[in-house]
């Protein structure tokens, strides 16, 4: 099964790959002729009901499909006002081939001729809440007719997620929905088709600018409401923390707090008046440091443990008695990732390892990809974590679904770029609930960010170009 807003990304990712929309309206609208075609004899009497967006474009192509029936189209509102591109061409389409249409500009115009069969297809899987006119009246029309009733993706009226109707709807026989079955559509009482439109697996597999779509805010949202981040490391590096910190800032977090040791606090605050820099004593972490540690993390959503942290046994074994405490968010990077197979912990951990690092924690090397995935998930699954693996396919997982990102350059083995990743998805954690989506995102922002440095410097980028870059990644690549 799928969701709306998943369905939504899926969607765009398609496009993305290289399969155009208008393509996948052809062969949803065909899906729906073959539907009527199984309900009615040649010649039958067909009334398409349409909205203004694809989903009544959906049923234009259908209408164009059926030329050996007696079809009309009936549009919900003017044409000029048909939300997409692709829709209206297609209602044009109908209009240059002579079709019988029509614009219902209101609800008392609204008389459906007796049908042998009606095509709902009002409203999508993306819209939520009660009919409004003329769409509520044409739900009343279509259910008091005698025609066999033939749904687009889902019953108008009807929450694609939830089956629920928040008001009224349309009562179909048969629903063709595409791709996948819609969670809502447990509730429906019609023969369900799935129907395959075209959209490759890679869609669902690669994260691609549809993805992002995840990404929203609410006009009136206040400082903290998009999340605060705590980054612990530094003491043997001052880059590192810094950089992790600065990227959590440009992933979108509202506020970023950096605990370091007091040797290098002054360093990592030089590097940007944004931070909040928490001094811990001495020139290393250590044990005596965790009770200031779990009462920084009290007051933020997530934390990221690791960048310039170093591999010194007190402060490993201060990370390993962290997590043995703390129950929320964390991100785990660098030398702090080997403790995480030990750790018995009920945080919530999205580690950030390399190749190498991954073999460091116990997990598998693989060479292909497609292997690696596999034997990525496989670990994932054993350890209790979500995986963030980095390499030229960056592999993400929780040992249930596995998602792989391919943005990105072979000038990104500079070092930092890391720092930078583990400070992405710590923000992108604090923001979306799912920690495989958040962190498949930040895999794309890092490697697209990447991409965008090696447009302006070739290979010849540092990691401190990748931070600004972020923002630009995240919003500027997103699919409306």
């Amino acid at each position: 099964m799928i969701t709306s807003e998943r369905m939504a990304a899926v969607d765009a990712n398609a496009e993305a790959l290289g399969v155009p929309r208008k393509q996948l309206m052809e062969s949803s609208g065909n899906a729906v002729a073959q539907a009527v075609r199984d309900v009615a004899e040649p010649g039958a009497r067909v009334v398409v009901v349409a909205g203004r967006g694809n989903n009544g474009g959906d049923a234009f192509v259908a209408a164009r499909f059926l030329d050996g029936y007696d079809v009309s189209a009936h549009l919900l509102g003017r044409a000029e006002t048909i939300t997409t591109d692709i829709a209206r061409e297609n209602w044009t389409a109908l209009q240059q081939g002579e079709y019988e249409i029509e614009e219902v500009r209101d609800s008392t115009q609204l008389s459906l001729p007796e049908a042998d069969v009606i095509v709902d297809a009002m409203l999508g899987t993306g819209v939520t809440g009660a009919l409004r006119e003329p769409a509520a009246s044409a739900a009343e029309a279509i259910n008091t007719s005698s025609g066999t009733v033939v749904a687009v993706d889902i019953p108008s009226g009807i929450d694609a997620d939830t089956g629920e109707a928040a008001g009224a709807a349309v009562e179909a026989d048969h629903v063709v929905t595409f791709h996948d079955e819609k969670p809502g559509l447990d509730s429906v009482d019609a023969d369900v088709t799935v129907a395959d439109i075209g959209i490759p697996a890679a869609a669902e597999l690669f994260v691609e600018r549809g993805d992002l779509r995840s990404l929203s805010r609410e006009p009136e949202s206040h400082k903290g409401d998009h999340g605060t981040v705590l980054v612990v490391g530094g003491g043997p590096y001052s880059g590192a923390p810094a950089l992790s910190a600065q990227a959590a800032f440009r992933a979108g977090a509202d506020l970023v707090y950096v605990a370091t040791p007091e040797s290098v606090a002054d360093a990592v605050a030089g590097y940007s008046e944004n931070l909040i820099v928490e001094a811990l004593p001495g020139d290393r972490l250590a044990p005596v440091h965790v009770d200031t540690l779990l009462a920084l993390a009290e007051d933020v959503d997530a934390v990221l443990v690791g960048p310039g942290l170093g591999d010194a046994e007190g402060s490993l074994d201060a990370v390993g008695e962290f997590l043995g405490q703390f129950d929320g968010r964390v991100v785990v990077d660098a030398d702090p990732l080997r403790t995480v197979p030990g750790v018995e912990t009920d945080a919530d951990l999205v580690c950030t390892p390399h190749q190498g690092e991954l073999a460091a924690m116990g997990g598998p090397r693989e060479e292909d990809w497609r292997d690696r995935a596999d034997a990525v998930e496989t670990f994932a699954e054993d350890i209790g974590a979500t995986l963030l693996v980095k390499g030229a396919h960056d592999i993400v997982s929780n040992g249930e679904r596995t998602r792989v990102n391919r943005t990105g350059n072979p000038g990104m083995t500079v070092g930092g770029t890391g720092d930078v990743l583990a400070g992405i998805t710590a923000a992108l954690v604090t923001a979306l609930d799912d920690p495989v989506q958040a962190a498949g995102i930040a895999a794309y922002a890092n490697g697209r960010a990447g991409d965008l440095a090696v447009e302006d410097h070739g290979y010849g980028l540092v990691a401190t170009e990748l931070p600004p870059l972020v923002a630009d990644a995240l919003w500027g690549d997103r699919d409306e």
